[in-house]
């Protein structure tokens, strides 16, 4: 489900990323009282009255200023309006209206987009009757609001949530949807194209270019697979201001998109923080995961090279030892077929269900062999085990006291359960319930 889009835009130290950290109830968002604080665009999920919608935050802007900082500012905000579904343009009450002001509210004029102008720092009722003022600026209802306190806000969004189109479901296509992510110019683009066996995306050995997550769809061995392209992500601070900033959105959107997320790695280089942050990602979105260390071609080879790089990489990525690695080279093609291949063994086993006889016998098994573990003198105890749903594969375990349940243990059940049913590449999710929720 595509979550509409609001943008919230205005010249710098109005108060956006206030408001932005009161929204997604985390300060994200750097504050301080010092003007273009905020260089990056941020998001963040958030809802009011039952509506989800992606919050965007923007630096400010300052149209009359030529240097690069304030130019690439006000790139990222337009990039965060030509994407946004409404837009909440911030102005400051307490300074009242400015040339700047004006600038920005003819910029959004133009950009044909719900605008709802919210004038801030309305702490008192002298300020709320000062925002009078901006109704010169032809945006139609100004709302008066304090971001740091909080009032007035739920005016304002009362009208933010009514100006959004209605949240549809995407009919995705009956296809098995595999999006291929990670750092800049590691080879994405050439996999696509070399997989798909012509030049459907960019390839430039410059970071960056493909900007957008392109879909393709092709059969491979009977399967129909639907392939996401996406931009290179790089852990924020690191982002080239401009479009690049903007594709981290989209590579994300295309990773919930997904079923079965490719991590492509230049084993050339090694692996980075980055590559982790990026699996992180694709962790938080429960996503099925392959791991492909590519550019292989490139590496000098002996007997153990195979085995040293595949152990380096099983101790960097220890918290993926269910995930399959393959190591490839988009650019000969040396098994680059492999990917697909093992996507569709993952999206198997990501659809596996086990049998709730079958899984109640494994777990008198494996409670024999490893006894539960006991708190204050009470010990866990499993009455009753199913699986739930699939993609994720979802286990719902009836005990006594959920809270006697220790990570260390729930770790050795998944080990069990993935010693009798591998799921590689694919998160296991454990629930634990009492004998009181069964009933």
């Amino acid at each position: 489900m595509n979550k509409p889009i609001v943008a919230l835009v205005g010249r710098p130290n109005v108060g956006k990323s206030t408001f932005f950290n009161r929204m997604v109830g985390a300060r994200r968002a750097i504050v301080e009282d010092q003007p273009g604080t905020t260089r990056d665009r941020l998001y963040g999920d958030t809802d009011w009255g039952g509506v989800e919608f992606t919050l965007v935050d923007t630096g400010g802007l300052v149209l009359s200023e030529a240097d690069d900082l304030a130019q690439h500012i006000r790139q990222q905000a337009e990039l965060a309006m030509s994407e946004a579904d409404a837009i909440v343009f911030m102005v400051d009450a307490k300074s009242g209206l400015t040339p700047a002001d004006e600038d920005v509210a003819g910029l959004l004029r133009r950009s044909e987009k719900p605008v709802l102008l919210a004038a801030n720092k309305a702490d008192n009722e002298e300020r709320r009757l000062a925002a009078l003022e901006f109704y010169a600026l032809g945006l139609e209802e100004v709302f008066p609001i304090s971001s740091l306190h909080g009032t007035g806000t739920g005016d304002l969004l009362d009208a933010v949530v009514v100006s959004l189109p209605p949240t549809v479901e995407i009919e995705e296509e009956d296809t098995l949807r595999v999006a291929i992510v990670g750092r800049p110019n590691v080879g994405k683009s050439s996999l696509v194209n070399k997989l798909l066996g012509q030049t459907r995306t960019i390839v430039s050995p410059v970071p960056g270019t493909t900007r957008d997550a392109i879909d393709s769809t092709f059969d491979w061995q009977d399967t129909r697979i639907t392939m996401i392209d996406t931009a290179g992500i790089r852990r924020r601070g690191k982002i080239a201001a401009g479009v690049e900033k903007y594709s981290v959105l989209r590579a994300l959107r295309a990773i919930g998109r997904a079923e079965v997320v490719c991590l492509l790695l230049d084993v050339a280089e090694g692996v980075t923080a980055q590559d982790a942050h990026v699996a992180g990602y694709i962790l938080e979105a429960n996503r099925s995961i392959i791991i492909a260390a590519n550019k292989w071609d490139l590496i000098e080879k002996d007997n153990h090279s195979f085995t040293s790089y595949q152990k380096y990489l099983r101790r960097e990525f220890r918290f993926l030892d269910y995930v399959p690695i393959l190591f490839i080279s988009a650019l000969t093609g040396q098994r680059a077929g492999q990917v697909l291949d093992t996507a569709i063994d993952v999206f198997h086993a990501r659809h596996r269900r086990i049998p709730t006889g079958e899984l109640n016998r494994i777990m008198q098994d494996v409670t024999a062999r490893h006894a539960p573990p006991s708190k204050r003198g009470r010990r866990l105890r499993f009455y009753y085990a199913t699986q739930a749903s699939v993609a994720p594969p979802t286990f719902v375990f009836f005990v006594n006291d959920p809270e006697l349940v220790h990570f260390s243990y729930r770790r050795y059940l998944e080990n069990q359960i993935r010693n009798h049913f591998p799921f590689p590449g694919t998160p296991l999710t454990f629930q634990f319930r009492s004998r009181a929720e069964r009933e």
